[in-house]
Parts: structure tokens; sequence; C-alpha cells
């Protein structure tokens, strides 16, 4: 079937975080909120079907986990990323976030040091200062626009560390790693003896003829979390997939998980997976030339009118990095002039690396129409500002 995209659906019926707590993130309601990551879009038919189906049964009690919802998502990775998975290394989890806290609990000592490389999503630091672990940036290098790894810095870091956490695809950045940065990665890895944990998150969003490489394909000893949260819009759903390297860590990771007796699907959550990686790959092969049309139209629309703005267009994820530094603000000045000049509720910057100055992150998975809209505010607050 045909998807449209373009179409507007009011979310403020639906209790959606993206736009009930705009009050509480910004201060004010009057903002598009273009933030947190998630799609303004109806995920694939499929999916719904699904779930009409299971809510007309009527009975919602415990749920096992059938065979055939992971080998739904082997099929998935194999029809899309040529990854073959031993099902016998593979656990549920609640979440690719929940899954880095449970690592990080697991897999490193108290006041032990994880390397993470920015500006990246905030919850690497959270997860890892939440168990009172110490974080270790080694940032990414830029010029003209484009990221790369300070390899030397990387390897100094790593030496020292306990545990590196990769995203792979990369948020904000948009990188799509190659196979060759993966190696290099993993055999740096293996020769400090520091475990990797690879957040995929966001790897079946993949433009301009990249192609997704599994960390896990190119590197040994690593744990990758995989998801179909972000691919179908189903965060509210929680569910995730941990595909570990060896027996004894899934067993460590599993016995985390059964102590606090978590170890069955959401009734919901477990249909809509298995209807996802089975049936969404026409709803998923529409969506993706949507998304990349509407990081060429924010590009040239800064290019031909914001010129003091600079967009990264992403190679991966919906998530666009906003280089906001000709405009001479400060951090505090750019989040005050975003929400109340421009009227966007968008990510602050330095929330994805603590020494950032003049960054935001653009959410740009909605109708073309609501991005018109959002690039003609800030056209006029920048505007504003007589630079």
């Amino acid at each position: 079937m045909n998807y449209n995209f373009d179409t507007v659906i009011d979310r403020s019926g639906n209790r959606a975080a993206k736009y009930d707590e705009r009050l509480k993130k910004f201060g004010t309601e009057d903002v598009i909120p273009l933030w947190i990551a998630d799609m303004d879009f109806r995920t694939a038919q499929p999916i719904i079907d699904a779930l009409k189906a299971r809510a007309e049964e009527g009975i919602w009690g415990y749920t096992a986990r059938p065979d055939s919802y992971f080998t739904a998502i082997r099929g998935w990775q194999k029809r899309r990323n040529g990854w073959e998975i031993d099902q016998s290394l593979m656990s549920f989890s609640l979440g690719v976030v929940q899954t880095l806290s449970a690592c990080i609990q697991l897999f490193t000592p108290a006041g032990g040091s994880v390397l993470i490389q920015t500006p990246v999503y905030s919850e690497f630091y959270d997860m890892t200062e939440a168990w009172e672990r110490n974080v270790v940036e080694t940032p990414l290098v830029e010029k003209d626009g484009k990221w790369t790894v300070d390899w030397a810095d990387f390897e100094e870091k790593l030496g020292r560390c306990d545990l590196f956490i990769l995203c792979n695809p990369h948020n904000p950045l948009g990188i799509v790693w190659s196979a060759e940065e993966l190696r290099r990665m993993g055999e740096l890895c293996e020769k400090y003896r520091v475990p990797m944990v690879s957040d995929e998150i966001h790897s079946d969003l993949i433009f301009h003829g990249k192609k997704h490489t599994v960390t896990a394909s190119v590197a040994e000893n690593v744990i990758t979390c995989i998801s179909g949260t972000k691919t179908f819009n189903l965060a509210g759903l929680q569910a995730s997939t941990v595909v570990f390297p060896n027996r004894h860590k899934k067993r460590v990771f599993d016995r985390f998980w059964h102590r606090m007796d978590i170890h069955r699907n959401n009734a919901f959550s477990l249909t809509a997976m298995e209807a996802a990686f089975t049936h969404g790959d026409e709803w998923l092969d529409q969506l993706l030339p949507y998304l990349s049309a509407n990081f060429d139209y924010i590009h040239d629309y800064c290019a031909a009118h914001i010129p003091q703005i600079r967009p990264t267009v992403p190679d991966a994820t919906y998530l666009v990095w906003l280089d906001c530094r000709a405009l001479g603000l400060s951090n505090r000045e750019l989040h005050d002039f975003m929400i109340h000049k421009a009227r966007l509720g968008l990510n602050d910057g330095d929330s994805f690396g603590r020494n950032l100055n003049g960054f935001m992150r653009l959410n740009a998975a909605c109708p073309r129409s609501v991005l018109e809209q959002a690039m003609e505010r800030l056209k006029v607050a920048v505007d504003g500002l007589n630079l």
C-alpha cells in the first residue's frame, strides 16, 4: 500500500511526551516540538492491524515469548543487514537505554570508567553516572562539517577504561561508520581488553547509498543493542533485543533481569515487534526517501535563507545537527533564542557534549509542512538578530 507521510496528525490526545511535556521541557507550549526522537507518522498498517486483532482478543495476561519473536528479528537483520544471528545468543530487554544501564552495572567495576565518543546522546552520560562510574570523553573531530575519530585520543583513553559504548550509526551526527572504522575500533578494544557495547537502534534508518555495518560482524567481544522502536515509531511499547558475543555474558545479563522478574514481553509490544520485523519492509522503504527529502529541504532552506545556521545532512537517523555558532550566542542564549524567538522546541547541543558551544539537534521526522513552518519561524528569528 501507499503511505502518506504528509498527513499532519494531532498528537495532543495520545499522551505523546513530545507534545505533552513541552511546558515541562521548554517552559511554554508555544513551540513546534522537534526534540525527542520519535516520529510524527503513523506506523506500518500491518502493525496496526496486528495490534487491533490482539486488542479484540480481550485477554492480555502474562505473555509468553515464542520462538517466532526472535525468528522475525533474525530474518529482518539477515534481509536488511546481511547479519546471521545465533538465536541462542539473543535476549529480550525493555529498551536499548535499559540495556546500556545494565551493561554498565554488570561489566564494569565499582568506580570504573566508560569511554564515549562525543557529541553523543545524553543517556550515555546519564546511565554511566547513575551507576557512579566515570565518563571518559573522546571527542569526535569536526572539519568543514564532517566529524571523524581522533584515533590517537581514542586509543590513549581506551587504555584506561573498562567499557566502550559505541553509537552505530551515530546520534546526533548521523555518521554511518565504515567497516574499516569499526574494525579498527574493535582491534583496539581487543588490544586493551575493553568490551564494547554497540547501540544500533538507528541502524535501519540509513540514507545516501550508505550501508549499515553491524559492529559485531567485523569486531570481537561486542554486545549489540537493536530495536524496532525507532524504525517503526514504537517507543511507547518498550521492547529491544540484545545479541551477545558469548553465552557467559548472556547468562550474566539474563540473571540480572530475572532478579527483577523482568523476563516476559508486554502483550502488545510482542505483537507489534513481530509484525514489524515480518511485514514492515514496504512502509520503511517508503519512509526513507521522505526523510531524506526532509533533510535536503532543511539544508537548502538554510543555505538560501539562513546561512548563519549550517545543518549537517545525516547519513543515518532522522536527526539533524545544527551548527549555530555563527549566531554568536552562548548556550544559554541559544536555548532561550530557540524557545522564545524562533518558538521551536529543539535539543540543546551541550546535552550531547559538555564542552560544546553553539549547537542544537532538530528532529526532522515530521510532515514537510511542519518543517516549512519551523524553518520560516527560524528565519524570522535570525533576521531579528541583525547580524
